[in-house]
């Protein structure tokens, strides 16, 4: 078996001669510290279990760290093994595909369990079961399943099919621009949710919607479903409580946008995000 291991919901990575990796086998995450009731299945490679689990921490009292804030690791743990946000291993690029992957699983799955732990039936301890696949209630004998929070990004393109949409975000990077994006709702489809977030955070009438792709995204347990809209109307009318800006941009601006060579020093989010993959879309006339 494998593990990857986790303090608080920072994966561990060993940075070696070979680059990054974030497997390691049962006698390091002993001594590394690894609480194994936390430990959850992810599934099989290789012919071995691949497993998550979270060490445990040298923390004074209930001090939880801030974002920015490095976590103290337990000495046995070696200086060429870091805890790093998800965040940053994808932007950095320190890990392929498959890897990303994995780690999202399990942060996903360890951050679902972390937060429910108690039954939302009648309030009693639940437990694990089936490898981590779900938890009972040894009270009620209720079940209770990890969840996935469907979104919809999407890409507004203009009726002539020229330009697209971006919005800035307070919470974005300085000079970064992207899809606008919202949770859909109880009884909603995927078409309704995109017209109505877009209308909601710009203003904007749309008409078809085109489904491109989708994405995990385990920041906690959503799933981007990747759209197109294309409008029905141009003037803008955004919501502060919503973004903080909105413009239309050219298939030109949008190019300059990628290589990040805009003269306004503009930019659209990294490869790891779906958003930059619809805003490639339209770059390369797909929309």
């Amino acid at each position: 078996a494998r593990f990857c291991l986790f303090a608080d919901d920072r994966p561990l990575v060993e940075f070696t001669g070979n680059g990054a990796q974030i497997l390691f086998d049962r006698a390091k995450a002993d001594t590394y510290g690894l609480i194994g009731e936390s430990m959850v299945l992810l599934g099989h490679a290789d012919g071995a279990p691949r497993i998550a689990g979270v060490i445990r921490l040298e923390v004074p009292g209930d001090h939880k760290p801030e974002p920015a804030e490095p976590l103290v690791l337990p000495a046995p743990i070696p200086d060429n093994i870091k805890a790093m946000h998800l965040r940053s291993i994808a932007v950095q690029g320190l890990l392929p595909e498959a890897g990303l992957g994995l780690l999202a699983q399990a942060r996903s799955l360890l951050g679902w369990h972390a937060n429910h732990r108690f039954c939302a039936k009648c309030g009693n301890e639940t437990t694990m079961e089936h490898g981590g696949v779900r938890r009972r209630c040894g009270t009620c004998n209720g079940l209770h399943f990890p969840r996935v929070d469907p979104v919809v990004i999407m890409l507004i393109v203009d009726p002539k099919g020229e330009r697209c949409l971006l919005g800035h975000e307070a919470r974005f990077a300085p000079n970064m621009w992207s899809t606008l994006a919202g949770f859909i709702e109880h009884g909603e489809d995927v078409e309704h949710a995109v017209r109505r977030e877009t209308m909601e955070e710009a203003g904007l009438t749309i008409g078809e919607v085109r489904y491109h792709s989708t994405q995990p995204w385990p920041f906690p347990h959503s799933l981007m479903i990747g759209c197109h809209g294309i409008a029905e109307t141009t003037e803008i009318n955004i919501d502060p409580n919503e973004i903080e800006a909105a413009r239309w941009f050219s298939r030109d601006e949008i190019l300059l946008m990628l290589d990040e060579s805009h003269p306004e020093g503009i930019f659209v989010p990294g490869k790891q995000a779906i958003a930059r993959s619809l805003i490639q879309s339209f770059a390369d006339g797909e929309v």
